[in-house]
């Protein structure tokens, strides 16, 4: 297969290309930097600026599926001006793409798009799957609607689309948890507020995996990109202690604390969302990581 990939050197970007690779497909991947386009036998870069409008139109050459995985990293303090940034990055990336398949001859019939966990809303008591309706009345609940929005859009052109939530991913070569083990790696750790909220995440090898899977059998809709078990912030902590062989004696950091150092972004560390794959699974999708104890034991060595 020949797979055009937005956002290919970013952290699941990068791991779901050389997977392509591996299984000898063919990997096309747009990019805003020209120094960053290389071309060989099977991996051939093409240049684009969605704020511009611009796009090389070869990019769609020979090409079955687009993976749209571009956007600007919600792990920047979201003054107005990047909040903007964060929708835009987004919605006109996929309505770029959106119009070059309207007008281009091609062959695409897939088009698959990253999306968020952040889209639900937050609850104690609830356990969201695929076929839950609700929708997060937060700011970062509207960009992925927006974001949702932008890939719907595909059905009017007749392609198949699919959406994966992705919760927080897990890997030692980038990303959230990395964060999360610097205070705990200096004996400086805590959980935050109650420690109770529940955190849906993946490991990067499953990420990428559930993907290919996706591509591979043209899974359609919405996809809960999950790891089956959820883990509260507070054992999440105590598991990363125990991985890094360090104590935890501070108390649990108020949410207050945390709203004045980060603003309104500090709601990341707070959010309660206890989201099952049930899609994925029901698909015959097989996990390597069902545990935050197994994925853990491989990102902290």
């Amino acid at each position: 297969m020949k797979i055009l990939i937005t956002g290919a050197t970013g952290l699941i970007g990068n791991e779901l290309t050389n997977l392509l690779l591996q299984n000898n497909h063919t990997v096309h991947y747009l990019t805003t930097s020209p120094q960053k386009i290389k071309n060989k036998a099977n991996y051939h870069g093409f240049f684009w600026n969605p704020q511009e409008g611009k796009i090389d139109e070869n990019c769609l050459d020979g090409v079955d599926t687009i993976v749209h995985l571009a956007g600007a990293s919600i792990s920047k303090r979201w003054t107005n001006s990047y909040k903007q940034e964060l929708i835009e990055s987004r919605v006109l990336s996929a309505n770029l793409l959106f119009n070059l398949l309207r007008k281009a001859p091609h062959q695409v019939k897939h088009y698959i798009s990253a999306s968020g966990t952040a889209i639900y809303p937050d609850s104690y008591s609830k356990t969201y799957d695929e076929s839950s309706p609700e929708k997060d009345d937060t700011f970062l609940g509207h960009v992925v609607q927006k974001w949702e929005e932008s890939a719907d859009q595909f059905n009017l052109l007749n392609l198949k689309v699919s959406k994966l939530r992705t919760g927080v991913v897990f890997s030692h070569k980038g990303g959230a948890l990395l964060e999360m083990i610097k205070p705990i790696k200096m004996y400086v750790g805590s959980g935050f507020g109650s420690g109770k909220q529940m955190q849906s995440w993946i490991h990067l090898h499953d990420i990428a995996n559930l993907y290919y899977f996706v591509i591979q059998n043209q899974t359609t809709g919405i996809i809960n990109a999950v790891a089956p078990v959820s883990i509260t912030n507070q054992d999440l902590t105590k598991e990363i202690a125990k991985q890094l062989k360090r104590p935890l004696f501070l108390p649990n950091v108020p949410q207050f604390v945390m709203k004045l150092i980060l603003g309104e972004m500090h709601i990341l560390l707070f959010n309660n969302k206890n989201i099952l794959p049930k899609k994925a699974l029901a698909e015959g999708f097989k996990f390597k990581y069902e545990t935050a104890q197994q994925a853990l034991q491989e990102c902290i060595k």
